[in-house]
């Protein structure tokens, strides 16, 4: 019998369809020829767009259908115009919305410089190659919706960390590091905490838990580093990282720094991982400004689908896919390897869809 993988498709907003079209095209061209499995794929109309026509971002049809999905593929949703009557931007209540119907509880955040690619560090000759996993429903972020507001005078929100939540985001790290070749400096596979111990209870028990999910990995070395301290070691020594884990808020800062030292967002893929349920995503927002002008840099979206398919391989035994997932990185290191094609991001003047041709005729070199 065939093996049926159905995906929700969520091309939202600003350069979201565009970067949509080049990574399905990409995707078509590195799964055509696949015997004994079916892919589909369900395009759905949500994001800040939407709820201008409609106010509703995320109906519950197409959460719904995300839940139901193998996977879920998404752009980039929201606008900065587009704001709630509370002056918030729909894009947070979508995105923690599906974190938490879904169970996504770890963010995972490749940081890799590839080559032909600059960085902005005099550091990243050793390499970079590291993963910043971001518990992904708790921390700062539990506060989401709720906070406290007292007679315009004073506002609170409240960090939660949970021995649960931190126990299964340490176990993914884990076992992610255990898959992985380990550090640019000298192939160690480590797990690093990155917290705030030295101040915080919550810190300091977010840091108790994660060593004693370490010591069920002892072929993994485990490490611990103040956030402060990381985000002055990441500019540094990169190389000297493998995986680090944090906190939900630490982690939305420090991958964008991460994100920084490899050439920017547009090569800042994503995963959204829970139990039997994953979102793939670029880590960029939705550049309304560069919306409709075939300029935008497809390559994350286009990695985040590659990482798509690595995850489906993984949880459902299936080397093809896990195949795809590899032949379209390759495809990616090759050309940015091998040839100039660069949107202007990246210092070129190729357009989004030159970026993906690029890519497809890559995929059998």
């Amino acid at each position: 019998m065939a093996r049926r993988y159905r995906i929700s498709v969520l091309p939202g907003d600003g350069i979201g369809p565009e970067i949509t079209e080049a990574a399905l095209s990409v995707v078509e061209a590195a799964t055509r020829g696949l015997r004994g499995v079916q892919l589909k794929y369900d395009e759905h109309d949500a994001g800040a767009d939407r709820y201008c026509r409609t106010g509703q971002a995320l109906p519950d049809e197409v959460l719904a259908d995300c839940c139901r999905a193998d996977a879920v593929l998404l752009a980039a949703i929201g606008l900065p115009d587009v704001r709630k009557p509370d002056g918030t931007e729909v894009q947070p209540d979508m995105m923690v919305g599906l974190r938490r119907a879904l169970g996504l509880y770890a963010g995972v955040r490749p940081v890799k410089l590839y080559p032909g690619v600059k960085s902005p560090l005099n550091t990243a000759e050793a390499g970079i190659d590291l993963v910043i996993i971001r518990e992904n429903l708790e921390g700062l972020f539990a506060s989401f919706g709720g906070g406290c507001l007292v007679n315009d005078e004073v506002a609170t929100d409240t960090l939660v960390v949970t021995r649960e939540g931190t126990r299964r985001v340490a176990e993914y790290a884990f076992q992610l590091a255990a898959r992985r070749n380990g550090r640019p400096l000298d192939g160690r596979r480590s797990v690093t905490c990155v917290d705030k111990a030295n101040v915080f209870r919550s810190f300091a028990f977010f840091r108790k838990v994660f060593l004693e999910v370490a010591a069920r990995h002892p072929r993994v070395t485990a490490n611990c580093a103040y956030v402060d301290a990381m985000s002055l070691f990441l500019v540094q020594d990169p190389a000297a990282y493998d995986v680090l884990m944090m906190e939900n808020q630490f982690g939305d800062i420090l991958s964008d720094l991460g994100a920084g030292i490899v050439g920017g967002l547009g090569m800042a893929p994503s995963s959204e991982i829970g139990d039997g349920r994953a979102l793939f995503q670029p880590s960029h927002g939705s550049a309304p400004t560069l919306a409709g002008r075939n300029i935008a840099n497809p390559l994350a979206m286009i990695l985040s689908a590659s990482m798509m398919f690595d995850w489906l391989g993984e949880r459902h035994d299936d080397s093809e896919m896990t195949a795809v997932g590899r032949r379209i990185e390759t495809a990616v290191e090759r050309m940015l390897r091998h040839t100039p094609t660069r949107t202007p991001d990246l210092g070129g003047n190729n357009s989004t869809t030159d970026m993906a041709r690029a890519v497809i005729d890559h995929l059998d070199c």
